[in-house]
């Protein structure tokens, strides 16, 4: 069986005040395509759909679009995360055509998706883990209600973890073969930072109770065989530890488990990821049981750094097409900088002049009523531009102090 694992979609996002709705709906169009082109089964989205709550109606007709296109062809999967409201995100998931599961409900963690195979192989069960917010969720999974769970990702995650290996202990072990095949793939689906990811700037921090993390090791000895995680931009794999000797599963390899990434990048910290999809094969061998999908990169994300004659100049001609973050590192504020360098770089998102010289300690003034402003405003000119103004520019500076008092005394 095949499975197109993808996450943190964002639609709806922009970069910088870039509108990316376009690129989005390219990247939409590229995995209806590999959906077609691979025969997948399945398609798994592992949370953050929209970028935030209430989406904007383009975002939500682009999904409803996308998802309908992508039904057409495989099962679809989709789980909120922690910038979707899952509440919204789940709305008529009991009304949504065949083969549309969205998992928004905690209650149901323990209750899989099952997909069956097209041929005789194993049917998959998808355990479909919305995010799962320890302040909204601590009583809800807890097994006593009077008693939350601790109010930590640690504590939920392996609170929901335990239902699902109750129910796949049931499945595999005869209990409950009723409900589904005992030799069925099992994948879990979930949003969260799991330790070992690596993380990038634009992922919004989860942080409770000063810990924003999920240990690795509570997904293992769980029967599992790959969880699809989503929240981390960097597409990568995350090491799963073994159980000790004499541990519930024993002998049981570590589930493979990978973050599929962002489809595009959302900041400059991105700007080294390779994009891509994650394609699944349940029954290769397990060291190539993963093939990544490139992603289409609408326009790259690139930094130039540097005097802004040389930024202007040969250094700049590979970049014309990106959007840049320029850093200009001449000593003092080059004048019209925004306008030259945007005249060069259209596409330039960020500019900034930072001057090559460090600041050898910071110089905190203090700023009391007797203080010429003057001199106020001349230490924020060289603090801001790193060098002093210049005569004319002081000159400037003290006809606007002066016609500020004037006004403020005619008051």
């Amino acid at each position: 069986m095949r499975i197109l694992h993808t996450s943190d979609w964002h639609l709806g996002r922009g970069l910088h005040g870039v509108d990316l709705l376009d690129h989005q709906a390219a990247h939409l169009d590229h995995l209806v395509e590999l959906a077609a082109a691979e025969r997948v089964d399945a398609v798994l989205v592992a949370g953050d759909v929209y970028d935030r709550a209430l989406p904007p109606v383009e975002a939500v007709t682009l999904l409803s679009e996308s998802v309908r296109r992508l039904a057409e062809r495989s099962a679809v999967v989709l789980t909120p995360g922690n910038h979707d409201s899952a509440v919204r995100l789940g709305f008529g998931a009991a009304l949504m055509r065949e083969g549309v599961h969205i998992r928004a409900r905690v209650a149901g963690v323990g209750t899989p998706v099952e997909v069956p195979a097209r041929g005789d192989g194993p049917s998959v069960l998808v355990y479909a883990l919305p995010y799962l917010d320890p302040d909204a969720c601590r009583v809800a999974l807890a097994d006593d209600a009077a008693a939350p769970l601790p109010r930590s990702h640690d504590a939920v995650a392996s609170a929901a973890l335990d239902r699902v290996s109750a129910d796949l202990r049931g499945r595999r072990g005869g209990g409950l073969a009723r409900r589904g095949p005992a030799d069925a793939r099992a994948v879990v689906m979930a949003h969260a930072f799991v330790v070992g990811g690596v993380a990038s700037d634009s992922e919004r921090d989860i942080r409770v109770g000063g810990v924003d993390s999920v240990p690795a090791g509570v997904l293992a000895g769980r029967g599992l065989d790959y969880v699809a995680l989503g929240h981390l931009h960097g597409p990568q794999r995350v090491t799963v530890p073994g159980r000790a000797p004499g541990d519930e599963a024993d002998g049981a390899a570590p589930p493979l488990a990978r973050y599929s990434g962002s489809p595009l990048a959302y900041s400059f910290s991105e700007m080294h990821q390779h994009k891509s999809t994650v394609l699944l094969d349940t029954e290769a061998p397990a060291d190539a049981r993963v093939t990544l999908v490139d992603a289409p990169v609408p326009r790259r994300l690139a930094e130039l750094t540097g005097p802004l004659a040389d930024i202007l100049g040969a250094a700049g001609d590979a970049h014309v097409d990106d959007w840049l973050r320029v850093v200009v590192t001449d000593p003092a504020r080059p004048s019209e900088l925004v306008a030259r360098v945007r005249a060069r770089f259209p596409h330039a998102l960020q500019i900034k002049h930072a001057p090559a010289q460090p600041v050898e300690r910071e110089r905190i003034a203090l700023v009391a009523a007797s203080t010429d402003p003057l001199a106020v405003a001349r230490d924020f000119v060289e603090h801001v531009a790193g060098a002093p103004p210049s005569s004319a520019e002081q000159d400037v500076l003290r006809a606007a102090l002066e016609g500020a008092l004037a006004t403020e005394r005619s008051a």
